[in-house]
C-alpha cells in the first residue's frame, strides 16, 4: 500500500503521476476495511459520545451548563486536531450543529476557527430528522389527492390514504415514539383533514366522522 501513485487523463491528456499521500483505494475488497483501521483511533480522548459511520461523525452531549459546553468543544478541537495529524481533513462547510429539547444551551460551535452553521432539520443516512418535515410532506400529499380527485367519495378517498400515511409513519419520532401533545397534534391534524375531504361527514365533529368512517385517531394506532 505504499509508494502509489495516480493521475486523471481528461481528452487524451496526461498529466503527471502524483503520489498518494493518504486514503485508502475505493471499489476495492479490503478499501473499507482500511478505511476502518485508519480512522480507528477517531475517537482517542473524546469524553463525549461519538458515533462513526463510514466517512460520516456525529458527536453529542447533554448540553446544561458552560463547563459542559466548553467539554463538547474541546472533543471538536480534537477531531481537529487527529484530521490534522492523519491528514484526513472535515469538510467544515459541511458540518453544522442542532440543538435537541428546551434546557440545552444554543450556544455557539466551531471547527478549526469558523463557527458551525446552526440547523433545525437535516438529512442523515436518508432520514430526515423533523417532525415538522414529516406534517409538511403529508400535507402536500393532501392538496395534491384533493386537487386531482374530484369526486371524493367515502370509497375512493379512503383508498387513497396509503399515499399519505407513510410520510406521516416513515422514521418519525412524533408517530413511534411521542414526547409531547403538540407532535400529536400536528400529526392528528393531517387526518382531520383527510376525513373533511370526504363528503359524507365533512359537517360532523372530528372524532364522529372517524367513527362514520370506521377509523380510528392516530394516537390510537
Amino acid at each position: 500500500m505504499s509508494n502509489r501513485k495516480k493521475r486523471v487523463c481528461t481528452n487524451g491528456s496526461k498529466p503527471s503521476w502524483r503520489l498518494v499521500l493518504s486514503g485508502v483505494p475505493q471499489g476495492s475488497v479490503l478499501g473499507p476495511l482500511l478505511f476502518l483501521i485508519y480512522i480507528n483511533d477517531l475517537d482517542d480522548g473524546i469524553v463525549n459520545l461519538i458515533l462513526k459511520f463510514a466517512d460520516d461523525t456525529k458527536i453529542f452531549s447533554a448540553v446544561s451548563n458552560l463547563a459542559l459546553h466548553r467539554q463538547l468543544q474541546e472533543d471538536l478541537n480534537t477531531l481537529l486536531q487527529w484530521s490534522t495529524d492523519w491528514q484526513m481533513f472535515f469538510h467544515i462547510d459541511k458540518c453544522k450543529v442542532m440543538h435537541f429539547g428546551h434546557n440545552t444551551l444554543k450556544m455557539d460551535y466551531s471547527l478549526d476557527n469558523k463557527t458551525l452553521q446552526k440547523i433545525h432539520q437535516e438529512k442523515d443516512l436518508g432520514v430526515i430528522i423533523s417532525d415538522v418535515q414529516a406534517y409538511s410532506k403529508a400535507n402536500r400529499m393532501l392538496g395534491v389527492i384533493n386537487c386531482a380527485i374530484v369526486y371524493q367519495s367515502k370509497e375512493v378517498t379512503l383508498s387513497l390514504k396509503t399515499l399519505v400515511r407513510p410520510h406521516l409513519e416513515y422514521c418519525t419520532v412524533a408517530w413511534w415514539s411521542p414526547h409531547y401533545v403538540k407532535d400529536k397534534l400536528l400529526l392528528e391534524r393531517v387526518q382531520r383533514r383527510f376525513t373533511r375531504m370526504i363528503s359524507e361527514p365533512k359537517e360532523l365533529p372530528y372524532p364522529e366522522g372517524l367513527k362514520k368512517l370506521s377509523l380510528w385517531s392516530l394516537e390510537e394506532q
